[in-house]
């Protein structure tokens, strides 16, 4: 079942990483905004799950600053590769890593940056209690899309359900079985976002 959805991630991502970037070019304020509400501090620890291209990592140094450790892991390497192209590998350390087998100690994080991440989980509620498992209590959580649920569906051709992983009911009980408490919630046209604290 992994290595299915590795397949399945890595056939997707590989063609479109080059171009990723260009097909969504006006998306970096959306990020920069969304990676400021993680409430991060100079020295903190942050990850960019999922990190694609790495448009938030920029955002992310600035908030925690040149003592702070931003990490941005990505199971594709084209996408990796593309971060580095495009000239954001200075701002973290960029690893090759399933979300599902993070290679971090236990507590090891201050909060966890996710764009676009969810609707990519093999397994959602056991891989954001390995993202927990990486955060230390009372660490936060933050779920992105630079554009709503309704918005997304419209663009991909189809309806937004209340099945959706991303709809605010499934999403709390997600995450609290998985060891966050959502916090805030916002789905609109322009942005989706999703802020989640670590329990004890």
């Amino acid at each position: 079942m992994a290595d299915d959805h590795t397949h399945h991630v890595l056939d997707f991502f590989t063609p479109r990483a080059a171009g990723w970037d260009s097909r969504f070019p006006d998306d970096g304020p959306a990020y920069a905004t969304a990676a400021g509400l993680l409430g991060l501090r100079p020295g903190d620890a942050v990850l960019d799950a999922g990190c694609g291209t790495g448009r938030a990592l920029p955002a992310l140094r600035a908030a925690v600053g040149p003592e702070g450790t931003v990490l941005g892991v990505d199971l594709t390497p084209a996408m990796l590769e593309a971060a580095v192209r495009a000239g954001r590998g200075g701002s973290g350390t960029l690893v090759r890593a399933d979300v599902a087998r993070l290679p971090l100690r236990d507590g090891a994080l201050d909060a966890v940056f996710g764009a676009g991440l969810i609707s990519h989980l093999a397994s959602p509620e056991a891989d954001a209690a390995e993202l927990a498992r990486v955060v230390r209590p009372g660490g936060v959580l933050a779920l992105f899309h630079p554009i709503g649920r309704a918005a997304l569906a419209a663009r991909q051709g189809r309806t937004v359900t209340e099945d959706d992983l991303r709809a605010e009911p499934r999403l709390r009980v997600l995450l609290a079985g998985a060891g966050w408490r959502l916090e805030s919630y916002t789905d609109e046209d322009d942005r989706f976002l999703a802020l989640a604290v670590r329990q004890a």
